[in-house]
């Protein structure tokens, strides 16, 4: 049997070695560095994600708010808001029913919410004192009337 010397420490650690030169880390210490990692990952990885969850939500309303500033760019050349009809689409593409039409609003595309799904829109609203309704599905991306739980949409 082979006897075990620490030497003096090299780079902040204790390095073993063993009368015939050779080092390391025994199979216990690997195994006990591997389960702190574990419970590491294992307690901070679902707050993470919790976060995560939390920021897609806020970038949601900012989109529903900034899509909403251009729904008002719009309004001001065309005097109206875009029809249900025409949607989000009249932001990029002119509507035949429409004269002063000074776009297109938005680059790229009709922008979809954080999930990767279509927004809502419906003008006239069917809330009171709002012009038009516009959400986003948030994360379970089920269907449902603006000011249901789980919907994000305008103020």
């Amino acid at each position: 049997m082979t006897e075990t010397k620490l030497s003096h420490p090299i780079n902040g650690f204790w390095k073993r070695q063993t009368p015939d030169g050779e080092g390391g880390f025994t199979l216990l210490e690997l195994l006990v560095v591997i389960v702190i990692l574990g419970l590491l990952i294992g307690l901070v990885a679902p707050a993470v994600l919790r976060q995560l969850g939390h920021a897609k939500e806020s970038i949601a309303r900012q989109s529903v708010a900034r899509i909403g500033s251009v729904l008002d760019l719009y309004k001001l050349d065309a005097g109206s808001y875009p029809s249900t009809q025409d949607g989000l689409q009249a932001l990029i593409t002119k509507p035949d029913d429409v004269d002063n039409w000074s776009g297109p609003y938005l680059k790229g595309g009709v922008p979809l919410d954080p999930w990767g799904h279509p927004f809502l829109y419906q003008s006239p609203s069917q809330r009171p004192g709002l012009d038009y309704d516009l959400c986003s599905l948030g994360a379970a991306d089920k269907t449902g009337e603006p000011g249901d739980p789980g919907l994000i949409c305008n103020q």
